[in-house]
């Protein structure tokens, strides 16, 4: 009788303990479990891959606006494969999907750069985008040819962060914005999950530089650390990299999340027209990190906005062109669904 007493006083004990903590939470930290994919968003992603498919190149890769043989785009379009459940050499897009990932493989020069000559955009975006492309590739695969090319592009990017932490648009040591230095960590962090070795100081200099750009009263992130003026696309690509490296609970990762919630996409429409589908990709991901109802009334108007938008050739348009703008649509969509290992908590 006194085993049972005692078992009933830890119980309650633990039960108060628990409900403490509950209400000491922080509202920020809850889970997004719920999937709140529908059936017209499924058939609105399905389109967006079939678009994609009729558009890629005999070489693998897939070219958008001026941006011709641009590594950031293929690897867009490969991750929103992927994004779907589809897999190289599996399935209705296997060999779609082999000869977009050779094509990627063998953009990885010597210097570990993946670039292709023709690329109209700066290289250090593409090589992120793509590197990102090959870590997800690997992680999901775990193919050994791919490991060397992308131990190769890890490296590039770690001798090429400057002293301030950050990446710039040419693969030398200069100076840094937050753009090209938000997609060289996502990269970096796709790549240590699928387990290729990432140096802790790269990642330490790089969250310090990304919080010197959190210099704003309204809590929103500026393009470099020396100047001022918040928006939308580098606040949520800012915010999400902060909660990539276990930075969640930090001021400035608060002050990034006040800022979007103060600039919810149904109200300021307006400033999120300056790089649309780029401001989409990275916020819906940094609110799918936070969970919870900040996630769900996001998501959900996003949601609908895409559908709303899609072209009848299935796809959606954007300055860079449609193909980049569809790729950034399907994984905006497929967010909730988890399966690209970097949109797993």
């Amino acid at each position: 009788m006194k085993r049972i007493r005692l078992f009933l006083i830890l119980l309650l004990a633990a039960s108060a303990a628990l409900s403490a903590q509950a209400q000491q939470k922080n509202p920020f930290d809850v889970e997004a479990r719920e999937y709140l994919g529908t059936p017209k968003s499924e058939a609105a992603m399905q389109r967006g891959l079939e678009y994609l498919a009729a558009r890629q190149q005999p070489g693998g890769n897939w070219n958008s606006g001026v941006y011709n043989q641009d590594a950031a785009v293929t690897g867009l379009c490969v991750m929103a494969f992927l994004s779907a459940g589809h897999q190289p050499g599996r399935g209705k897009y296997g060999d779609l999907l082999n000869r977009a990932v050779d094509w990627l493989a063998d953009s990885v020069q010597r210097n570990g750069l993946v670039a292709r000559g023709g690329g109209a955009g700066p290289p250090m975006y593409g090589h992120g985008f793509a590197t990102l492309a090959l870590a997800e590739l690997y992680g999901m695969t775990k193919r050994e040819d791919f490991r060397s090319k992308l131990e190769g592009a890890v490296q590039l990017i770690c001798n090429t962060q400057n002293a301030e932490g950050g990446w710039r648009y040419q693969p030398q040591v200069a100076d840094a914005d937050i753009s090209v230095t938000a997609v060289q960590v996502v990269a970096l962090r796709a790549a240590a999950n699928a387990g290729i070795k990432v140096p802790e100081e790269t990642i330490r200099k790089a969250v310090s530089y990304i919080k010197r750009c959190a210099n704003n009263p309204d809590g929103g992130f500026s393009y470099q650390a020396n100047i001022r003026g918040s928006g939308p696309a580098r606040t949520g690509a800012a915010v999400l990299c902060l909660f990539l490296t276990g930075e969640r609970n930090s001021p400035e990762c608060r002050g990034g999340l006040q800022y979007l919630q103060e600039h919810p996409l149904e109200t300021y429409e307006w400033a999120y027209r300056q790089h649309y589908f780029y401001a989409l990709y990275y916020c819906t991901q940094a609110w799918y990190q936070v969970g919870g109802e900040p996630w769900k009334r996001w998501f959900v108007t996003v949601r609908e906005r895409l559908i709303s938008t899609q072209r009848p050739d299935g796809s959606w348009n954007d300055s860079p062109g449609p193909e980049y703008a569809t790729a950034m649509a399907v994984l905006v969509l497929q967010v909730p669904a988890g399966l690209l290992p970097i949109y797993q908590k």
